[in-house]
């Protein structure tokens, strides 16, 4: 992502977000907030967002988005439930939680580029969102500064637990910059724990996926936003190694918990993208 612009995926995730909550029923990932918090600038974008039956992968593209959120709010109630007063979202993005938070204890800190978290705030002040008293601004760019700074120069208690969600982030990282972030969630207190979403290489999927890959590669490159990381599940075991409970998800399992027996068929499609989650 280029320093001085707001990320382009961010805007592509929230719409296909606004568009669950339009166009799906029941719904997998309820968020009253998706839609207002694009407001009138991106009404006519929002309407354009194609669902496109005849394009399954586009579809489950749209299925996993709203898996993933769902599945790291699920794990934020476990947190909480264990006394977690802390949240991590790690690129937050448009993400919402933050001004729909069912937890008045929790203090969440959003974490992200400069550019995006500018873009963001302007767009919660243009559509009258209110930013609570709760919420914390880090901004930080993961290839050059470091999180742990960053979080404590703005009151982030490295001595409690924390819950982190790091959902739409790993791909776009370098390996460097992922074990520095994950070496950091590793020395947080017994408690903690992160979910993250990742992808599986080209070379390990299927030839349609591969074609599926190539188009999404191509599209995050032209918008300066490329894919560089990808693991296999044993991979991302290795990489999560100082982590216990590890939970590793795929198409068939997100599935089998979210999208069972739906009339509508939305689903998670192939076998690219993975859920984990992972407890210190």
């Amino acid at each position: 992502m280029e320093s001085a612009l707001a990320s382009t995926t961010a805007l592509r995730v929230a719409l296909r977000r606004a568009a669950h909550q339009l166009h799906d029923s029941p719904l997998v990932f309820d968020d009253p907030v998706a839609i207002p918090i694009l407001g009138a600038a991106y009404a006519e974008e929002l309407r354009r967002t194609p669902l496109r039956p005849d394009r399954p992968f586009s579809t489950g593209l749209r299925a996993f988005i709203v898996a993933r959120s769902r599945y790291a709010e699920d794990n934020l109630r476990r947190a909480v439930e264990t006394g977690v007063r802390q949240y991590v979202l790690l690129g937050a993005g448009l993400d919402t939680f933050a001004y729909r938070n069912p937890y008045p204890q929790i203090r969440v800190f959003e974490v992200d580029h400069p550019a995006t978290q500018q873009w963001k705030r302007d767009l919660l002040q243009r559509n009258g969102i209110a930013i609570p008293e709760t919420v914390t601004y880090t901004p930080v760019d993961f290839e050059r500064q470091s999180l742990s700074e960053q979080l404590r120069e703005v009151g982030f208690d490295r001595h409690v637990p924390a819950f982190f969600a790091w959902l739409g982030v790993v791909p776009y990282l370098t390996l460097q910059a992922f074990r520095a972030t994950v070496g950091f969630i590793s020395t947080q207190p017994t408690g903690s724990g992160v979910v993250l979403d990742y992808g599986q290489p080209r070379a390990v999927l299927p030839p349609l996926e591969q074609l599926a890959h190539d188009s999404l590669s191509s599209r995050v490159e032209q918008a300066g936003e490329p894919f560089q990381l990808f693991f296999t599940p044993p991979e991302i075991a290795v990489e999560l190694s100082a982590f216990r409970n590890l939970e590793d998800l795929g198409a068939s399992e997100i599935n089998a918990r979210y999208f069972d027996g739906r009339a509508d068929k939305l689903a998670v499609r192939g076998s690219a993208g993975r859920l984990l989650s992972a407890w210190r």
